[in-house]
């Protein structure tokens, strides 16, 4: 598994359960070291007894916790260049939904060996679509859901969510856009506001 995937478990849980817990997940998975780095990659085990440490000492079942892990790569301050990566995808959460399957190479442009899942997007009705992942990590599907929730939200777009299942490495989201103008989406330019 990609450093940068299992340091932003990592960091999702010192930025919303504390240090203290991170360091008791790390502990309790047994994985040898505190910290892990961005750029190495680890065996997969290593990930998934990190997350099955997390869900049993916080006594969250892991689509759960792997949504609000999707959430958190979005919405918080630290990872504003996760938000703004995503963002490019479209002027609307319409838009940025049919983008989806130009993400993962619109992240190896950003870090060249981060292989993401191909994702294939289907409207089958104005505002009803249904994202295909492929070749995903078992849970991806539910990390996506996290992800598309808080760019609805970025966008001020009422939708609804949900993961309909997975195999045959497959996972399956539906989108049911209910309201593009629920609510003020917060601003974006394509120039950050600190240089």
């Amino acid at each position: 598994m990609h450093g940068l995937i299992n340091r932003a478990l990592q960091c999702f849980m010192r930025d919303t359960y504390g240090e203290a817990v991170w360091e008791e997940v790390a502990s309790h998975a047994g994985l040898g070291l505190r910290d892990f780095e961005a750029m190495i990659c680890y065996p997969d085990e290593l990930t998934f007894r990190a997350l099955d440490s997390a869900c049993t000492l916080l006594n969250k079942p892991r689509d759960v916790l792997l949504e609000d892990l999707g959430t958190y790569l979005v919405s918080h301050e630290n990872l504003e260049p996760v938000r703004r990566i995503l963002r490019f995808g479209g002027d609307s959460f319409h838009e940025f939904l049919h983008s989806l399957d130009e993400l993962p190479d619109r992240v190896r442009l950003a870090v060249p060996d981060l292989r993401l899942p191909q994702i294939e997007v289907r409207e089958h009705s104005p505002g009803a679509l249904t994202l295909r992942c492929f070749g995903a990590c078992p849970g991806f599907g539910h990390v996506l859901v996290g992800i598309l929730q808080a760019m609805a939200d970025d966008y001020g777009t009422l939708a609804l969510l949900e993961h309909k299942g997975a195999g045959n490495g497959e996972e399956v989201v539906s989108a049911l856009l209910l309201d593009a103008d629920f609510a003020r989406g917060r601003s974006f330019s394509l120039t950050p506001d600190r240089l």
